[in-house]
């Protein structure tokens, strides 16, 4: 896998002074430090195009070698023309590619996802790679919202004798709801019920992790070495933690730590239905003491990465991956990994991955090659802080952009990171031209 993300990003810490609102709203209260974002020269398809290309460059893998290309993505251009389309021109002369793109909120990525491992363990299945590329722009109109923004998209390479091969077991949970959705096709913002979204997000995350537990006949989270999530922003995640305990509890008081248990008496299921504790402040304070610990040891090594760029949608949850990697990158041999992706309207599934060493002697593909690949501390060290007042002045210019035809970009390339793929122009029938900035 290979992850990428604008060269651009804006403090967290400024974006409080900014807005005159209380010291540690943002870095502490969402738990986020940095948020990346483009103006008007970078486009969902572009940012994917830059993943793709450096995946298989940095593996050497051959456009001839991909059998099937899907796509996961909200941040849609065209409502008929799949981005999967626009990634064909990497490829070369192979157009023997299965796929396109999948679409439901920050969900689409995992659907892309299953759907290329299904191919590959298929009948169908020609012998070649698939290749899922999930990634989004997530940009909010000023307000409260608007800190959980970011950028990213990650590329990954499915086949045989994986180093993280994923579950065949795993649970889904869908169901309609109202709490972030995009009506309005003349613009990149969505409306959002933020309460009614984490509520159905922690009762999504209920629902799939003990499916997840029963049908692999577990008891808790103490089967996972590692829990990741998909992170809207990163308070959220710890949240999400402590449900996972609280699930331990409740499906077995008598099973957990002994001051897990003390910690969460006045909880007991027979006194308090799980069902009516999505607002539940005082367990919301006694689930963060608890899980500190095992936010600290399981799910930060996979948190560090998305407190630098934000919220990537769909490419949120390998975002987290990709982190978890970095961290532990050989180490992560003989580890498991629980994963919780999550889409609004709503989708989500719960799996695991269990990392291995390649039984092909001198593969390629080994976590220890993949965590050099992405080589996250040096590429974030090379991106330029920007003011809050050229982040507002991105997202303007975004706005008052979009879907204009003909429109050249005045952003200037310098401010596209070497090797990234941009836009250079769009003509008046809506066609889009790219190049890629030189290394």
């Amino acid at each position: 896998m290979d992850v990428y993300f604008p060269h651009r990003y804006v403090a967290q810490a400024d974006l409080e002074e900014a807005d005159g609102i209380p010291k540690g709203k943002y870095e502490i209260g969402l738990g986020q430090e940095r948020m990346s974002f483009v103006g008007d020269r970078e486009d969902v398809n572009s940012i994917m195009m830059t993943a793709v290309s450096s995946l298989l460059t940095k593996f050497g893998i051959a456009p001839e070698q991909i059998g099937r290309l899907e796509v996961g993505t909200e941040t849609l251009i065209d409502k008929s023309k799949s981005a999967k389309t626009h990634l064909m021109d990497l490829l070369g002369g192979n157009t023997n590619v299965e796929g396109c793109t999948s679409l439901n909120a920050c969900y689409g990525g995992t659907a892309a996802l299953l759907n290329s491992v299904a191919w590959v363990e298929s009948s169908a299945w020609d012998g070649r790679y698939a290749l899922v590329v999930c990634g989004d722009i997530a940009v909010y109109e000023k307000g409260p919202a608007r800190p959980t923004g970011g950028c990213g998209a990650v590329a990954m390479l499915i086949g045989p004798d994986s180093p993280l091969p994923i579950s065949a077991k795993r649970y889904t949970h869908a169901e309609h709801a109202y709490d972030f959705y995009k009506p309005n096709l003349e613009s990149e913002y969505a409306m959002v019920d933020g309460h009614l979204s984490n509520m159905i997000y922690l009762r999504s995350l209920d629902v799939t992790y003990n499916g997840l537990l029963e049908v692999m006949g577990e008891r808790s989270s103490a089967c996972f070495d590692f829990l990741l999530f998909h992170s809207p922003y990163n308070k959220l995640v710890s949240k999400a933690v402590g449900r996972c305990l609280y699930n331990d509890f409740v499906r077995s008081e008598d099973e957990v730590d002994k001051d897990l248990a003390e910690a969460l008496a006045p909880w007991k299921p027979d006194l308090v239905p799980p069902s009516s504790t999505y607002a539940d402040r005082g367990l919301d304070k006694a689930l963060k003491q608890a899980s500190a610990a095992s936010y600290k040891e399981k799910c930060a090594p996979g948190a560090y990465l998305s407190k630098q760029i934000g919220n990537s949608y769909t490419g949120a949850l390998y975002v987290n991956l990709a982190a978890l990697l970095h961290t532990q990158r050989g180490g992560l041999e003989g580890k498991s990994a629980f994963c919780f992706s999550y889409g609004s309207g709503a989708v989500a599934t719960t799996f695991s991955i269990a990392a291995r060493a390649p039984t092909a002697s001198g593969s390629a593909f080994t976590c220890e090659a993949i965590a050099d690949a992405l080589d996250l501390n040096a590429r974030l060290s090379q991106r330029q802080a920007a003011t809050p007042e050229e982040f507002a002045t991105a997202l303007t210019l975004r706005e008052t952009t979009h879907s204009l035809a003909p429109y050249t970009p005045s952003d200037p390339l310098e401010l596209v990171s070497p090797g990234a793929y941009y836009i250079e122009g769009i003509d008046e029938r809506h066609h889009r031209t790219y190049r890629q900035r030189p290394h």
